[in-house]
């Protein structure tokens, strides 16, 4: 229970639910109790009235005992029943406050995981995968909702009831008590085992199922390549052995379920058995009344799904205290990412690197190593390199995805860590090299760059990207749907979408990481072109591995196993006749072999 302490927080905000909800369990409890009562009454009138009615008969007391007894059952029924729609209405509030509740705590705790998710740095997504996170988020918070919601319900009508019923069967007749309620605590072990059971085979089916989808969605996302390679027979086998899997895991809980129910019967019978046998000897020997017989089986009846919940809620109990646990691991890792000072100012774009060294934290490589430069406000740099020399890290240092292991970086002259986080990114324009596009519209995917862009403010980051006239081509232009990831776009005008989007916030700083990779060198020159009118007056970082993108900044450095080799402009790095002319040259035959 220590992992489950930490919901108390959501069971002390919804107190009122839960003490509510407790109370009605108490009453609709009272009003289940009542109708007990009042069938042994029922009957005990049903014998005194048939011993009545035959004592009496060929007088005229027969038929005024036959009306009177009549009217009595009559009563007897009408309060019987109005106990029962009492209960009924009761038990409505009892869901309705406390079901209720487990919904509500469900919601915050699943808006509370998503915002601490958005609060961690991106070595904590590096090091997680997403459909961990995701059942975390879902699976886990679900099995926690049972615990606050239907085990919680249940375990409190259990202890109400059990203290309210057990006690006054034994003032009754405490013989019929022990033997009546004998086979319970047999049902409740029995059910604690078998769902468990039930459980663990749940979770086999539930990976199984997992992985015959992971494998279908596989396949239909790369059926090009499969029809492409005709590989459809071998994947209709796989296919065949994911979902056989899945079958047969299945038909062994189907098994389990099959014996569960009969089990439950046969226990639940036997309570009534008993109950008949040793009442009939106590009614023979006097000490009770047949009615009481009655009363009893209700008693055992109502007491027999609390019993046999007993150990459904012990085993959810279990479940969400693991999945708590799994909750609270990431609630407790906490972003080392956070601001020193807050500083909120507007940034001119000055950026200074003073001696940064920077290692990966998970994986341990050292990405950077004793680097220094300097870019001023409104000049450009270009950062070129072989894969894996570090460049990509630079642009992840100046959006402050981390932290610098040794030396520092300064933004307007100021520490980078004294900004507060959110004000610092608001006026970074990044430009990824793997662009991600939402399934929306591409004047929401432009949009997204920034809060409360008006359409002017849309179509000049789209015309500034080279981007209008292909928007002008489609048929439902701005508002044309762009598929998942992007699908209905090509190469190019995925670059140009993520560069519009960059640029709409109208950044002081505008990164470009290797964001031209992808595209030809036809379209790498119209995206050069557009580059031209984007990079005026704001400070730009351009990181490459192409020689002609570097070409369009006023300073480039060239990077090599996280070390600056060489600086300068274009013409004098080609002149020392180093790696960046080495670059150069290659880059040169490559485009002369494809011209």
């Amino acid at each position: 229970m220590k992992d489950l302490a930490a919901i108390n927080k959501y069971l002390l905000k919804y107190k009122y639910h839960l003490i509510l909800g407790t109370l009605f369990i108490i009453i609709s409890n009272v009003f289940a109790i009542i109708p007990a009562y009042l069938v042994r009454q029922a009957f005990d009138i049903v014998q005194r009235g048939i011993s009545l009615h035959s004592a009496f008969q060929g007088l005229e007391l027969q038929s005024e005992t036959y009306d009177l007894f009549t009217s009595s059952i009559f009563i007897y029924g009408f309060f019987i029943l109005l106990m029962a729609l009492l209960r009924g209405v009761f038990l409505f509030f009892m869901r309705q406050t406390i079901i209720v509740m487990s919904r509500l705590i469900e919601y915050d705790m699943k808006n509370e995981i998503y915002a601490h998710y958005q609060t961690l740095p991106l070595s904590f997504y590096r090091r997680n995968n997403t459909g961990d996170l995701m059942a975390r988020i879902s699976e886990d918070v679900s099995k926690v909702r049972m615990y606050i919601g239907p085990a919680i319900m249940y375990g409190i009508t259990l202890f109400t009831l059990f203290f309210m019923v057990i006690p006054f069967m034994f003032s009754i007749n405490p013989k019929l008590t022990l033997y009546s309620l004998l086979p319970l605590p047999v049902l409740s072990v029995s059910i604690y085992f078998v769902n468990n059971i039930i459980n663990k085979r749940s979770e086999e089916i539930q990976r199984s199922l997992s992985n015959l989808s992971t494998f279908v969605q596989e396949a239909f996302s790369g059926i090009r390549v499969i029809k492409s390679f005709v590989r459809e027979h071998d994947f209709d086998d796989k296919f065949n052995k994911e979902s056989n899997e899945y079958k047969d895991k299945s038909l062994q809980l189907t098994f389990v379920n099959a014996l569960f129910f009969p089990l439950i019967m046969f226990l639940i019978g036997l309570s009534t058995i008993l109950t008949v046998y040793i009442g009939s000897i106590e009614v023979m020997a006097g000490a009770i009344t047949t009615g009481i017989i009655a009363e009893f089986i209700i008693y055992v009846n109502m007491l027999t799904w609390p019993v046999t919940s007993l150990g459904w809620i012990t085993s959810i109990i279990q479940r969400a205290a693991a999945s708590q646990k799994r909750i609270n691991e990431f609630l407790d890792t906490k972003t080392e990412i956070v601001s020193t000072l807050n500083v909120k100012q507007e940034i001119k774009g000055a950026i200074k690197f003073e001696d940064v060294s920077f290692v990966y934290p998970d994986s341990g490589i050292k990405a950077l190593s004793h680097v220094s430069f300097t870019v001023d406000p409104g000049d450009s740099l270009a950062v070129i390199g072989t894969t894996g020399s570090g460049k990509s890290t630079i642009a992840n240092l100046i959006c402050r995805m981390y932290d610098v292991n040794q030396g520092q970086i300064k933004v307007d002259g100021h520490d980078i860590r004294a900004y507060n986080v959110q004000h610092l990114r608001g006026q970074i324009g990044y430009v990824p090299q793997d662009v991600f596009l939402f399934s929306d519209t591409l004047a929401n995917n432009i949009a997204f760059g920034g809060n409360d862009h008006n359409r002017d403010q849309i179509v000049k980051a789209a015309e500034d990207a080279d981007l209008l006239e292909n928007i002008k081509g489609f048929p439902a232009g701005f508002e044309t749907k762009i598929g998942e990831r992007g699908i209905t776009l090509s190469g190019g005008q995925k670059q140009r979408l993520s560069i519009a989007r960059a640029i709409v916030r109208n950044p002081q700083i505008l990164i470009l990481d290797d964001s031209l990779s992808a595209v030809d060198t036809k379209t790498e020159n119209s995206i050069l072109q557009a580059m031209k009118r984007i990079m005026q007056n704001r400070t730009t970082i351009i990181i490459s591995h192409r020689v002609s993108s570097a070409k369009l900044a006023n300073k480039i450095i060239v990077l090599d196993d996280g070390e600056i080799k060489e600086y300068g402009v274009h013409e004098s790095l080609l002149a020392q006749g180093g790696i960046y002319k080495e670059l150069y040259e290659k880059q040169l035959q490559t485009e002369e072999s494809e011209g």
